[in-house]
């Protein structure tokens, strides 16, 4: 087994946002409209031994762009450990209150942490 690493893989959150595609609701109603069907050649979805037909999922309008998709979870959900503040429940609610009220903001935050982990 190999050294594990400070940060999620990339391999992990492409694994876990196609599970999440593969059990969305969207996807299982798109199937459901067409009966289990194939909207070209109308084909049965089946896993019938020897005749196994599945179907994908085929985005009309766009194709979507897993790259993109995954940046924006790496910057914006899974950020470095020093980007993220451990709080008990009672002081998030409250802090998300300051800053959503502009009683503080996100930065002023940010920076009286700083100055208390470098005081330690």
């Amino acid at each position: 087994m190999g050294k594990r690493v400070e940060y999620t893989p990339k391999s992990r959150i492409t694994s876990a946002l196609r599970t999440v595609w593969m059990r969305s609701r969207e996807r299982a109603a798109a199937i459901k409209q067409t009966n289990g069907h194939c909207v070209t050649c109308n084909a049965k979805q089946t896993s019938a031994k020897g005749r196994v037909v599945k179907l994908q999922v085929h985005h009309a309008y766009h194709r979507p762009n897993w790259d993109r998709i995954i940046k924006v979870v790496m910057e914006e959900l899974l950020q470095t450990p020093d980007q993220l503040w451990p709080m008990c429940k009672g002081c998030h609610v409250e802090l998300h209150e300051k800053v959503d009220s502009g009683e503080m903001t996100q930065g002023e935050f940010v920076q009286m942490k700083v100055g208390q982990r470098t005081e330690k």
